[in-house]
């Protein structure tokens, strides 16, 4: 097992050595100290932490701008919050450390119980790995509009798939289709290092027809393995300008032997269209034929109560703004609570985004919540290891019998 190095930044020496003594407790940590803030961002320099563990209310340099500058610095380590601070106060810091690029394990109020540290430590152990910054000297990503329609084209640029699971029966029951680069030079890259550039030279249309082509035919291998997977595919709301989109898809999807009732499309935050009519308009086909509709990223940004009831949605994901620690603070609970008593009366199927660790997979599941994904379930992963996890656990569409 690798040691975890672990750092903690705690004023009160009494807090400071109880944090220390229930690390201590666990094998294979290495536990460093600090109870100064200006001390521990140059203790960051010296060593590459796993995690850091902070307080927020602190004399001199605060623990805001603690996490501020370590931010700035190239190797990020996990955080966690450990503070008396009020629970809002937590869920705004968790969201500014997130906002400037930082993963953010939990937020835990004190006092810290021996089972509260146990947890977790098991969290950053099955975390994934943080993705060590570029170097500086690195030459920044800067394609062309030909060599990026190039890996549209050649499939370099692909669709990875993402679990979701029944919180009912526990067992997979769809997936979202993700996009990755496999980059010939600099390996597998997520989404955000070239989503903004396809946006920029304007293919978001070719990646979203291809993206589409992609989970149609991941979905005929999955049938002939004898499973049925809907897939949810990002759709930017703009793209929606154009009046004949809706047909598009639908002959796209036919032409490839899809069914448009096994494909959702998630309008997205961060655009929509000129024209609120082209939004309805666009929405209102798209579900006239046949494709399920999902607001993504509820709770944050544009999603709003009134577009969730005034949209022929079929389903919602709630963002996972909202889930990180919903199951220790108050106002996230009442949050989900009634995001999923509103989402259960309109009927809608309800998802989960970023669910990471047991404790919010049993919120979720006691507020009646139908659906989630995130790293407890499965980081997203190529169409054929998809595969590989329905025969390890199955699922609850089968391939029903041709007629």
């Amino acid at each position: 097992m690798t040691p975890l190095r672990v750092l903690i930044l705690e004023d009160q020496p009494f807090q400071r050595g109880y944090l220390a003594n229930l690390l201590h407790a666990l094998p294979g940590v290495v536990t460093h100290t600090s109870g100064d803030a200006a001390n521990a961002v140059a203790m960051c320099d010296l060593f590459d932490y796993d995690l850091v563990i902070t307080d927020l209310m602190m004399p001199g340099v605060d623990g805001i701008q603690f996490i501020q500058a370590l931010a700035a610095k190239e190797h990020h380590p996990k955080l966690s919050l450990v503070s008396s601070a009020p629970p809002r106060m937590l869920t705004s810091a968790r969201l500014m450390a997130e906002s400037l690029g930082l993963t953010v394990l939990g937020s835990l109020p004190k006092p810290v119980t021996q089972a509260d540290m146990d947890a977790l430590v098991a969290q950053l152990r099955v975390a994934p790995l943080t993705v060590p910054a570029m170097p500086a000297d690195a030459a920044p990503l800067t394609p062309s509009r030909a060599q990026l329609r190039d890996a549209i084209a050649g499939g370099e640029i692909t669709a990875w798939f993402q679990p979701k699971k029944s919180l009912d029966s526990g067992q997979v029951v769809a997936a979202e289709a993700l996009v990755r680069w496999c980059h010939p030079t600099r390996g597998t890259l997520p989404a955000g290092v070239f989503l903004p550039l396809i946006a920029e030279q304007g293919l978001e249309p070719m990646l979203l027809r291809h993206i589409l082509v992609e989970s149609v035919k991941a979905q005929a291998r999955w049938r002939e393995q004898g499973f049925r997977i809907p897939v949810s595919i990002n759709l930017p709301p703009h793209l929606l300008e154009r009046s004949s989109l809706p047909d598009e898809l639908l002959e796209l999807t036919l032409s490839h032997h899809g069914r448009p009732g096994d494909l959702c499309f998630e309008l997205m935050e961060g655009s929509t269209t000129a024209h609120v009519s082209d939004y309805y308009a666009g929405a209102c086909r798209l579900r006239m034929k046949g494709f399920g509709l999902a607001q993504d990223d509820f709770g944050q940004g544009l999603s709003s109560v009134h577009n969730l009831v005034s949209t022929p949605f079929t389903e919602v994901k709630i963002d996972r703004a909202l889930v990180t620690g919903c199951a220790r603070d108050p106002a996230l609970h009442g949050a989900l609570a009634t995001v999923i008593a509103l989402g259960t009366r309109l009927g809608l199927n309800i998802v989960a985004e970023g669910v990471e660790t047991d404790e919010e997979l049993a919120t979720l599941r006691k507020l009646g919540c139908t659906q989630v994904q995130g790293y407890l379930i499965s980081r997203a992963v190529p169409a054929d290891a998809f595969a590989a996890l329905l025969g390890r656990e199955g699922s609850v569409h089968p391939t029903p019998p041709c007629h």
